[in-house]
């Protein structure tokens, strides 16, 4: 089969190499779709701690049981399927405590190699996070079904209420999946991005308004959501870029009450500063989710596979596997959102 390795930062390679085999309780799956993702960006522009090189990589996919292991149960070969790339012990204190998405061993047991032909699905994913993709849901829909549950998630945390207004700071994929849940749970959702060729595209997506971020533009951001909430500020803005300045910031847009929520995630190491005045009398509450649960991954599959959720919008294109390189250089040059990889 051909599978992509990162050896280096800026430096892809396809190889041949043997199909995998599953293991017990597991499944290996033909891939039919993978796509893009931001931290597979970051690990190939910088590299990442959790991908020690040279590594297969990509996580985010959709295919067809090509395999199945001893004792694996409800699914047989040919069965189109979706999942995600890890899963929690079960057993663990993080797990006993209902917080699944801190599991002692989830990082350690992910997976990743999507960018290739065929990938080893192992029996904790398949127990407890994998689903039979129904045929009106397409192979790339439903290899939304790992970040769409991270979004999940974290607005699971946040829990808006109904008619709340939430600002989704950045006009990345992510940004546009919260705006999307956001508008899917009864909430108005507002954008701040850098991108405004994107911002009709966010409009069709249901985003009640659209606001431009320049260099320090914050003050106009925040006009611009006070003018939407009778002066107030947001009920929730939601940190979608994954920079230091945007975490500083994102306090700023919400109102007394008000909650920031920081999804984009920081190098280890970052200081953020706040205002403790604002923080405290205020009572801004800040957030910061991490990962996944199996709840919000069935959430998630129940969007995809009920039309709730259509995040097809969402893709710039399709390559090829041995296009892996243009794709990401694509991104590099911050043209597209999200690609379709077709092994």
């Amino acid at each position: 089969m051909r599978a992509a390795y990162l050896i280096e930062p800026g430096r892809i390679e396809v190889r041949d190499e043997p199909v995998p085999a599953p293991e017990p309780g597991g499944l290996v799956v033909r891939v039919r779709v993978a796509l893009t993702d931001g931290t597979d960006l970051k690990a190939v522009r910088r590299g990442h701690p959790q991908m020690p090189m040279p590594t297969r990589f990509g996580h985010e996919f959709s295919g067809d049981v090509a395999a199945v292991g001893d004792g694996a149960v409800g699914f047989a070969v040919g069965d189109a399927v979706a999942c995600v790339h890890s899963a929690p012990c079960g057993a663990c204190f993080w797990c006993e405590c209902e917080q699944e998405e801190l599991c002692e061993h989830v990082m350690d047991t992910k997976i990743l190699g999507a960018y290739a032909q065929f990938i080893a699905v192992p029996r904790t994913i398949v127990a407890r996070n994998a689903y039979h993709k129904p045929p009106a849901l397409s192979y790339a829909a439903a290899a939304f079904l790992e970040p769409l549950a991270c979004v999940v998630h974290a607005q699971d945390v946040l829990a808006p209420r109904p008619g709340a207004c939430v600002l989704v700071i950045g006009d990345g994929g992510f940004g546009l999946l919260h705006g999307m849940v956001a508008r899917a749970r009864g909430c108005t959702a507002l954008l701040a991005g850098r991108h405004p060729e994107r911002f009709a595209l966010a409009e069709s997506l249901g985003f009640a308004r659209t606001i431009i971020v320049r260099d320090g533009g914050d003050d106009a951001v925040l006009s611009a959501v006070r003018a939407q909430t009778h002066g107030r500020g947001a009920d929730a803005a939601i940190e979608c870029t994954g920079s230091l300045d945007v975490w500083e910031a994102a306090p700023r847009f919400v109102r007394r009450g008000g909650t920031a929520l920081l999804f984009g995630g920081l190098p280890g190491g970052s200081r953020p500063a706040f205002d403790a005045a604002r923080l405290h009398y205020d009572e801004v509450r800040v957030l910061s989710p991490f990962h996944f649960t199996p709840r919000a991954v069935r959430t998630a599959f129940e969007l995809l596979a009920s039309g709730a959720i259509d995040p097809l919008p969402l893709l710039s294109g399709t390559y090829a596997l041995d296009e892996l390189p243009l794709a990401f250089a694509a991104l590099d040059a911050g043209d597209g959102i999200k690609y379709a990889i077709q092994p």
